[in-house]
């Protein structure tokens, strides 16, 4: 396997007078996962099928190891992608179904049974696929996906339908297909499981790209060095805002102090013999980063009731 780069130039994509894509570019480098987010709206499924080369893009172009899809001889060697769990024959056990993509693509036999361990999916491989779950024909996707041992991987939405261990197991195989030097797009809406999962975060919005930034990047400009104060003194808020700090009331014994370092918190309060049983840094998530960043981007929003 010789590492690949998926790289997505300028895309821009009309269907009638909806723009999709409005100059989309990002890169997904060898060796991490990038996770692929946004509004419903944003454009990141057209992405992804742009770069599969299952739609046409108006302008730009989208490569993995500098290359269209449409010019790989054997694409699924180069990059394995699952866009919809549900796109088998629901009569053909799931050894057949990954047979059939084997024999397409010139894969032996022995490839089809690794990957269906590798997914966890031994016990059940003579079962027809249409009674499977949704987590199980998301391992089956998966399992399809590796079956030319390919050097970029793109998943959307892998999380979906999965119950709490086939969560973790997802997390930690992405983690595992980088550590060996593959790049790894996944499209999530689920913020907590990306954030155990991905390095690097592509937000999109309205068919561009809002932030492409790494993980902990976001998280640190998502927290805005707030620092969280717990304490029942009156007196706290008045030292901490002579001081400099923008001191907002939280909670009842509550506040969020902005402007000092939770080193100076301490410090003045110990200074001034104020009371106060815990400081701790804010800690944001990317969930937070990501409802910031595409405040002004969402196509469909509830009215406030």
């Amino acid at each position: 396997m010789s590492a690949a780069t998926i790289e997505v130039r300028g895309l821009r994509k009309r269907y009638g007078s909806h723009l999709a894509l409005d100059g989309m570019t990002f890169t997904v480098r060898p060796g991490q996962v990038t996770g692929f987010v946004g509004p419903n709206g944003a454009g990141k499924s057209t992405t992804m099928r742009v770069i599969l080369g299952l739609d046409r893009p108006d302008e730009g172009a989208a490569l993995v190891g500098g290359r269209p899809y449409q010019s790989l001889p054997r694409p699924m060697r180069v990059v394995g992608s699952l866009l919809d769990a549900g796109a088998l024959q629901p009569s053909r056990t799931a050894r057949n179904h990954l047979l059939w993509l084997a024999h397409s693509q010139g894969l032996p036999a022995t490839r089809v049974d690794e990957v269906i361990e590798v997914v966890g999916l031994g016990s059940v491989a003579r079962r027809r696929a249409g009674a499977f779950s949704l987590g199980m024909r998301q391992r089956l996707g998966i399992a399809a996906a590796l079956l030319g041992d390919p050097a970029a991987i793109m998943l959307d939405e892998p999380f979906n339908g999965m119950d709490p261990e086939g969560i973790i197991w997802t997390r930690g195989f992405l983690r595992a297909l980088a550590t060996e030097g593959r790049a790894v797009l996944v499209s999530s809406h689920l913020m907590g499981e990306l954030q155990g999962a991905a390095d690097h975060v592509v937000i999109a919005g309205r068919g561009r790209v809002i932030a492409d930034a790494g993980v902990a990047d976001l998280l640190n400009a998502a927290a805005g060095g707030r620092v969280t104060v717990r304490t029942t003194a009156p007196a706290a808020g008045a030292v901490l805002t002579e001081a400099g700090g923008g001191v907002t009331q939280a909670g009842p014994d509550t506040l969020t102090v902005s402007g000092l370092a939770a080193e100076e918190v301490i410090g003045l309060l110990g200074a001034r013999k104020v009371p106060f049983s815990e400081v701790s840094a804010h800690r944001a998530t990317l969930e937070d980063a990501y409802l910031e960043l595409t405040r002004d981007a969402v196509e469909y929003r509830a009215a406030a009731s």
